[in-house]
């Protein structure tokens, strides 16, 4: 998508801190740290939320977990556990219209529902 901030990181043309690539997806350092660790993990294919996502083409969901996965195992993160969270709509907080998962960790978290 032309105007979209994350296909542009894809392609190259934004610069980011990528801390994970494969194939499919690419992760890399949010701009405004939540936590300790905060990065973002993205599908190369574009979709606007998570519902278009996984209505289109939810193996795209697998893809992205398994990174995440990756990611949290090679850096340790399980031990003491992270949090993965995406919004959808701007009253959720979505800001870029791509979807994304946040992966926070690194520093013990607010309580957040059960």
């Amino acid at each position: 998508m032309s105007d979209c901030i994350f296909c542009k990181i894809i392609e190259g043309k934004i610069p980011s801190t990528k801390i994970f690539e494969n194939a499919h997806v690419i992760g890399f350092k949010d701009l405004r740290p939540q936590a300790a660790i905060h990065q973002l993990f993205i599908h190369k294919r574009h979709s606007n939320d998570i519902n278009e996502l996984s209505k289109n083409d939810p193996t795209q969901l697998v893809d992205l977990f398994e990174a995440m996965r990756l990611y949290s195992e090679e850096e340790g993160l399980t031990k003491d556990g992270f949090r993965v969270v995406t919004n959808l709509g701007p009253n959720a907080g979505q800001t870029v219209f791509h979807t994304h998962f946040h992966l926070l960790a690194g520093e013990p978290l607010g309580h957040f529902g059960s």
